[in-house]
């Protein structure tokens, strides 16, 4: 009997993302049937395969709650990679508290709780008195609904006050980070790693150049960014591993090792590296960047069958 594979997307990308078009052929090649089957699509039987891996289903910010429930449906009737657990957990970036707590540098960061109804000068107060800052939603994906501001400009902190209330009123909760700014010059280093070891690195150019404007980024999925190779400095690599090597304690109930992370490192003023982000769900791998990895992440995927 065929081992069927599911690999998950959104409704916009029927056919994937083109990254992922040689890990089809890679898992193919390994004699699986492969699919890719729309999450939230009302008529697919999830116990049809043999396994599920969540890949472009990068609109699930536009429905968390039914995101969530969608996990954990899928984890009863085959098996999820990554596990629903850790998807769930991964959905709000309030998991970067549990990081910070674990003793792991994030970037500085003010949450801000829509139950607690700020006004404008308790949101403005909230803003960082010097340098540029980013103010971004706790659920979202592709840099959406994200906006940079300057501290010491009053229109710009006008706008930024505008923004949070935007999201706020909305229900949503908020985020107020600091602008790292050597990520202009440095960018973003993204390391991925495959059942807990490191694949590869790549070098992702700085996106954010100024506010939220709304409707900037009605029906897109995510801003083109722009992607190198990159070798990954020791600095990065050891926080990369203390990342991976800490999600049993930071995720109830997970296996390590995982089959897919990333981690996204930016370096802070001093050019030490803190976590931006931590990708459990549908990160992209660029694999134009590292075509060897793709051999890497389809034997993760057939070793979890």
């Amino acid at each position: 009997m065929t081992t069927r594979i599911a690999l998950a997307t959104c409704a916009a990308l029927p056919d994937l993302d083109p990254d992922d078009a040689p890990l089809v052929t890679a898992l193919r090649d390994r004699g699986l049937e492969v699919e890719s089957p729309v999450w939230n699509a009302g008529d697919v039987d999830w116990s049809s395969y043999d396994a599920v891996v969540v890949r472009s289903t990068w609109d699930y910010t536009e429905h968390p709650r039914d995101f969530r429930w969608w996990t954990q449906r899928v984890a009863q009737a085959s098996t999820l990679i990554n596990p629903a657990q850790v998807l769930t957990w991964n959905v709000d970036k309030i998991y970067q508290r549990a990081l910070e707590a674990a003793g792991l540098p994030i970037v500085p960061t003010i949450w801000m709780d829509p139950a607690r109804k700020f006004n404008a000068r308790a949101i403005h107060t909230r803003f960082p008195a010097f340098g540029d800052f980013v103010i971004k939603p706790t659920i979202s994906a592709g840099s959406r609904d994200t906006g940079r501001y300057a501290a010491d400009e009053t229109p710009s902190r006008a706008l930024a006050i505008q923004h949070v209330k935007h999201l706020l009123d909305a229900g949503r909760h908020v985020m107020v980070q600091r602008y790292l700014k050597q990520v202009d010059t440095v960018g973003e280093t993204a390391l991925v790693y495959f059942d807990g070891q490191l694949s590869h690195a790549v070098r992702k150019a700085p996106l954010l150049e100024g506010p939220y404007r709304a409707g900037d980024t009605d029906g897109v999925l995510y801003k083109e960014e722009v992607m190198t190779p990159r070798e990954a400095s020791e600095a990065e690599l050891a926080l990369g591993q203390r990342v991976v090597d800490a999600l049993p304690q930071l995720v109830p109930g997970v296996e390590q090792p995982l089959a897919y992370t990333r981690v996204d490192l930016i370096p802070d003023d001093q050019g030490n590296p803190v976590v931006l982000e931590l990708e459990l769900i549908e990160p992209s791998f660029f694999f134009e960047q590292a075509p060897e990895a793709v051999d890497r992440f389809a034997d993760a995927i057939t070793r979890r069958l």
